[in-house]
C-alpha cells in the first residue's frame, strides 16, 4: 500500500536536505501516518484506515461515519 492518508491524501513530498556547508541534496519528506482501526457503530463492524494525525484530529471533530460516508462518495472501498 503507498504513502497515502485515505482521507486528506497527504503524500510524500519532495525537498532539499541542507547540510552544514549549505550543499543541498534531494530528500523525500514523509507523512505522519497511522494504521488505525475504527468502529463504525452503524454498520456494527471494524474499519481499519492508514490515515495522517491531521485525519485523526478531523474523525475526531467530525465523526467517523460522515468521514466514511464522504470517502465512498469518492469512490473509495471501505
Amino acid at each position: 500500500m503507498a504513502r497515502v492518508c485515505q482521507v486528506t491524501g497527504k503524500k510524500p513530498i519532495t525537498g532539499n536536505k541542507v547540510s552544514h556547508s549549505n550543499i543541498k541534496t534531494k530528500r523525500r519528506f514523509l507523512p505522519n501516518l497511522q494504521t488505525k482501526r475504527y468502529f463504525l457503530a452503524e454498520e456494527d463492524k471494524w474499519v481499519t484506515l492508514k490515515v495522517s494525525s491531521e485525519a485523526i484530529r478531523t474523525i475526531n471533530k467530525n465523526g467517523l461515519y460522515p468521514v466514511v460516508k464522504e470517502l465512498r462518495l469518492a469512490g473509495v472501498k471501505i
